[in-house]
């Protein structure tokens, strides 16, 4: 289960915390989940600290790290620091997108609407160069874009054109984003209600898939040779993987399962068993323990150690078998 409560989210950020500490190498995603957790929990200056830890040690993405600081910093009352960091992310130009989105997004959510316009048009004006394909990440910067008009009231123009034809949900965008919807809350007619209702629904299972992306649901797999380890290493094990071939199959089938069922952002964590009996020993359990195996591979996925699922059509298939995906578990009677 994901975190709930904020004495959830503060055990999952110092869980968080541990780890980066056992695995510097990637200290950067996990010390970012955990600020994340403890913002929350409200516990927005502890989150603050980790900001600062992570910019003190010459991170991979500065500018996110700086602008997830800005947003953070701006919800404590901190409001000059924050603009100071947010007009140094627009002078640093950067040509990742996250860290335009969640500048513009924290001047939107502080009613700076017209400078959230501007953030907008500044990122997609430097991202999306004329005839270039759009990401999910610049698909994203136009939504937002969209949505900051749209409060604005200022006519469509064509890149708001480009953001109501990618938006995919069962709502158009263009009335996802308009400012009356929310008017509709205090209406005396369950009609209205009930419209209403859908729509923030819509809007919701967007944000959720949005804020799932850090956290990719991820399967284990043991390669042969692990696992053959692993059982006779650990011979408990074994009612959870009654053959190679069964683990492959079982991955490959609760995954489609799954993405059936509306799961997002899928991936493969791949094991052995030395990584395996460290992380036990660092969570002072016993490698024998079943119940182990699935908090492994959550770790490994916010190690950022997950491969997205499933493999393209051309791409060899997770099984490491060599064949493409289509020919070994991606075939469609399986």
């Amino acid at each position: 289960m994901r975190p709930d409560t904020p004495a959830e989210h503060i055990a999952e950020a110092e869980r968080l915390i541990r780890t980066a500490t056992r695995y510097p190498e990637d200290q950067e995603p996990l010390l970012l989940q955990a600020a994340a957790h403890l913002e929350l929990a409200d516990e927005r200056e502890r989150a603050s600290a980790l900001y600062d830890r992570l910019l003190a040690s010459e991170p991979d993405d500065p500018h996110l790290i700086k602008a997830l600081q800005a947003s953070n910093l701006w919800e404590y009352g901190h409001e000059a620091e924050a603009r100071a960091l947010i007009q140094g992310i627009r002078t640093a130009a950067p040509a990742d997108p996250a860290p335009w989105e969640v500048i513009a997004e924290a001047l939107e959510n502080h009613d700076e609407l017209t400078a959230s316009e501007e953030c907008f048009t500044q990122a997609a004006t430097l991202l999306i160069p004329e005839n270039a394909p759009l990401t999910r990440a610049t698909t994203a910067l136009l939504t937002g874009r969209h949505r900051v008009r749209r409060l604005l009231g200022r006519p469509h123009d064509d890149w708001d054109m480009v953001a109501d034809t990618r938006h995919i949900g069962p709502i158009p965008l263009d009335e996802l984003h308009d400012p009356k919807r929310i008017w509709a809350l205090g209406s005396d007619d369950p009609a209205e209600l009930r419209a209403e209702i859908a729509r923030l629904r819509a809007e919701l299972g967007d944000r959720r898939a949005a804020l799932s992306r850090p956290f990719p649901v991820a399967l284990l797999h043991w390669p042969e040779r692990e696992l053959a380890e692993l059982l006779t290493s650990y011979p408990t094990l074994a009612a959870e993987y009654p053959s190679h071939a069964q683990h492959l199959e079982q991955i490959e089938s609760s995954l489609r399962a799954l993405a059936a069922s509306g799961t997002t952002n899928l991936g493969i964590v791949t094991a052995s068993v030395p990584s395996y009996e460290a992380f036990a020993a660092s969570e002072k359990t016993s490698p024998a323990s079943p119940s182990l195996l699935a908090e492994y591979a959550t770790t490994l996925a916010a190690r950022g150690k997950a491969t997205p699922w499933p493999p393209s059509p051309t791409s060899p298939c997770w099984c490491t078998s060599g064949k493409p995906y289509p020919e070994c578990h991606g075939e469609p009677q399986r």
